[in-house]
């Protein structure tokens, strides 16, 4: 279902112009009007959903197939010499439009980007409590 005041709906569903690279029943993607780099996109839902706990399996299943053919696109017409997928969840994971969409970030060498977060040490038991944590 749609949400009247969700500016990604809005555009998924063609109320608001974009540069559309591909479109189906389910989902729009879009060129990002704020890129990371040259061929940055977005991949909408038609459906309202906030963010990945919202979504439905077979539209989560949908939206990666969809990703994975734009990447092969991308590299092909492009000459990205890489891709990230990037999909956030909440404002402190980076999300801000509450509307599920997936990054499509095309990376060329040197183009300054960077998606990288700094290890942290942790030892067999720290893992273990926190998959017991995860898995009961």
């Amino acid at each position: 279902m749609k949400k009247e005041d969700c500016v990604f709906c809005k555009i998924a569903n063609g109320e608001i112009p974009s540069k559309t690279l591909y479109e189906d029943e389910k989902f729009r993607v879009i060129l990002d009007l704020g890129p990371a780099t040259k061929g940055h996109a977005l991949i909408l839902p038609k459906e309202h959903a906030a963010d990945l706990y919202e979504l439905p399996d077979d539209t989560a299943a949908d939206a990666l197939i969809i990703a994975k053919k734009l990447a092969i696109k991308m590299k092909e017409k492009l000459n990205c010499a890489g891709l990230n997928l990037v999909q956030n969840n909440g404002e402190a994971a980076g999300q801000t439009v509450a509307h599920f969409h997936i990054h499509l970030i095309p990376r060329y060498e040197g183009d300054g980007q960077s998606i990288n977060w700094s290890p942290h040490e942790t030892d067999q038991n720290e893992l273990e409590e926190i998959r017991g944590q995860i898995v009961e």
